[in-house]
């Protein structure tokens, strides 16, 4: 067994790390985790060597660390860290084309009864592919990547990417078991209910 050193440190989110440095092992976790149970500590410990040595990761020790950071406390202070020490720099509504501010208050008197909570709405800068958009929880914001702002992008494309990130805000994560339910029965059924669904899917496959 090499030399161990595992220290707490403040990571802008739960994140857990380990590496080899000159035959020493460095762990460091996330300080969100100081006063962990020790069956906790014990499932870190085995995910990260597990990962470190590349083995299996064990189904009960997984469910463990899961359960725990998925618990209200720990969702709640990871929310607020992620607000406080996060550098994520948020863009305006308002883009070339499409301005999602509309776009929001368009969907949500269609969708949502005008009744829907107003997050931030906000361009991703630079126009990333591989994320069109997303929810994020810590900064109450609904992002949408700038490739969608385009005169050549159909409205209802836009329209539905925001739908689907609303969705996100009405339905949030939940926990069942071990696992996490992103996208749940209530989120699905509500998603089939967007108009140009099937126009949609299409586009993004060319996109």
């Amino acid at each position: 067994m090499p030399e161990l050193n595992v220290e707490f440190f403040a990571f802008a989110s739960i994140k857990n790390t380990i590496r080899m440095r000159q035959g020493k092992l460095l762990v460091r976790l996330s300080d969100l985790l100081e006063g962990a149970p020790e069956p906790v500590l014990r499932a870190i410990a085995h995910i990260l060597l597990a990962k470190m040595y590349r083995k299996a990761v064990e189904r009960e020790p997984a469910a463990r660390y899961r359960r725990y950071i998925s618990g209200h406390d720990i969702t709640q202070k990871a929310h607020l860290v992620r607000q406080m020490r996060g550098r994520k720099r948020l863009d305006s509504a308002q883009g070339r084309t499409y301005d999602l501010e509309a776009v929001f208050e368009d969907l949500n008197s269609r969708f949502f009864h005008g009744l829907l909570a107003r997050p931030q709405r906000t361009w991703i800068r630079g126009r990333a592919r591989n994320h069109l958009g997303h929810y994020d929880p810590a900064h109450n914001a609904i992002v949408v990547s700038r490739i969608f702002d385009h005169p050549r992008v159909p409205q209802y494309a836009v329209d539905y990417i925001v739908y689907h990130e609303m969705l996100h805000l009405k339905h949030p994560v939940k926990l069942r078991g071990s696992r996490r339910c992103v996208h749940s029965t209530e989120f699905q059924t509500e998603e089939k209910l967007f108009p140009q669904l099937e126009e949609v899917k299409r586009f993004l496959m060319e996109l």
